[in-house]
């Protein structure tokens, strides 16, 4: 009798290269972010440790990707309270896009768009919520 064993396929967050490959994705995009016209003023008003910034999103991005995390939440109203709007989201997808397809393999660019998205989709409609 044949014993049929499933190989475990690695996770996005493995492919990645675990945190330190989150977090060397994240320092140029949020580079970006600094640097942008509309969204640079927001999040530069309301960061002053980027550091700590960026050791936090490197976490949120973990558990996203199917990694180990010390993430506890706060996805929703962290963007509430640096004042997002739903018109800002075009901005910051444009940005991640650009830099996934710019340095992310292929595969691995379109799996972080589409989460990308995915979150967009659903902070648009916290705000939407909140802000009537």
């Amino acid at each position: 009798m044949a014993v049929i064993v499933e190989s475990e396929q690695p996770t996005l967050y493995t492919k990645l290269g675990g945190h330190e490959g989150i977090l060397d994705f994240l320092k140029p995009f949020y580079e970006d972010i600094r640097q942008h016209e509309i969204l640079g003023p927001i999040f530069n008003a309301k960061i002053h440790d980027w550091d700590r910034h960026l050791d936090k999103i490197t976490e949120f991005w973990a558990l996203q990707t199917g990694g180990p995390t010390k993430y506890n939440g706060g996805f929703a109203a962290a963007h509430l309270r640096i004042g997002a709007k739903e018109e800002h989201f075009q901005h910051w997808l444009a940005l991640w896009e650009y830099n996934c397809k710019r340095q992310l393999p292929d595969d691995l660019s379109k799996q972080m768009i589409a989460l990308a998205h995915e979150f967009a989709n659903r902070l648009k409609r916290v705000i939407r919520t909140y802000s009537r």
